[in-house]
């Protein structure tokens, strides 16, 4: 995973908000999503913007995915279209690989290597983009579900909610199981598919009330307000099923993918909220020293 994906959230926070001060006007630009520089802003106002390994691109990206010169975005009427440079990895459009060359519409996502930007172009761009810093600090980059700080701020309310009205509260944590061996053997593009996958079937099991969030790199976790054990061993078992099930198939490639689920509820004796996915995670590790592709709770 991109090295930013181990930097903890108020780090990340103060980075991407650091760098929103720095931002400039402009008619189009693409935003940093996913990458060591998350955040950043490049301004599309010349002709042609290089993007590769080679540090002379104008967007220089130091990864061995990366070709020298990988890609480009060039001006074309009034907008632009992202161009493949006969890369080694090939460039992606919305997850999709580009044959050649593409059209770019505004909110568009661009893949380089792991890096990941979000084109913005018209009149409202300075909306689009500090609405974009604004995600950054809620949103994982990746999946588009909420990130670990967001996760926490709901858990810290719902904790505090559940014990002054000593009301039920579940957590589930779960991790991709041998997801090493998905990108060694197959690479980190299908890593990263693989990973919006799960982010996508599980969040149609979660309800409207309930915070579902990618807890960092193979780990998910999902709080569940007034859900007693029982219930929160039964949304569990449904996740796990729902991603034993789904066929995760990517450029030709159709693997199996399981995952390892550990529950807890809160109770009177944890004072923090902290303990609670504590004893999800405790679980979840159980799960795994049992042989993986199972609920523990």
């Amino acid at each position: 995973m991109p090295p930013n994906d181990h930097l903890d959230a108020e780090t990340r926070i103060t980075s991407v908000r650091e760098i929103a001060k720095a931002n400039a006007t402009g008619e189009a630009c693409i935003v940093q999503l996913r990458g060591p520089e998350m955040g950043r802003r490049i301004e599309l106002t010349q002709a042609t913007v290089t993007i590769g390994r080679d540090p002379d691109s104008d967007l220089p990206l130091a990864s061995d995915s990366v070709s020298r010169r990988h890609a480009s975005i060039e001006a074309e009427g009034a907008g632009h279209r992202i161009v493949d440079n006969y890369s080694t990895n090939g460039t992606y459009l919305n997850h999709k690989l580009i044959d050649g060359s593409s059209t770019l519409r505004s909110g568009d996502f661009v893949q380089v290597g792991e890096a990941i930007f979000k084109y913005l172009c018209g009149d409202n761009i300075e909306a689009s983009y500090h609405e974009e810093i604004y995600r950054l600090t809620i949103e994982d980059g990746l999946t588009k579900i909420s990130n670990k700080r967001a996760l926490m701020e709901f858990l810290d309310k719902e904790f505090a909610r559940a014990r002054r009205y000593e009301r039920p509260l579940a957590c589930v944590m779960f991790d991709l199981d041998h997801f090493k061996a998905v990108n060694d053997n197959y690479g980190h593009l299908m890593g990263d598919y693989v990973l919006r996958e799960v982010a996508r079937i599980v969040t149609a099991r979660v309800r409207q009330e309930e915070m579902f969030a990618r807890y960092g790199g193979e780990e998910f976790c999902a709080v569940l307000p007034e859900v007693e054990l029982e219930g929160a061993m039964r949304f569990a078992e449904d996740v796990r099923k729902l991603v034993e099930e789904n066929t995760f198939e990517f450029e030709g490639n159709s693997i199996d993918v399981t995952i390892s689920v550990g529950v807890a509820v809160a109770d009177q004796s944890m004072t923090r909220s902290e303990a609670l996915i504590l004893a999800a995670d405790e679980n979840l590790y159980k799960a795994k020293r049992n042989g993986r592709n199972q609920v523990v709770g």
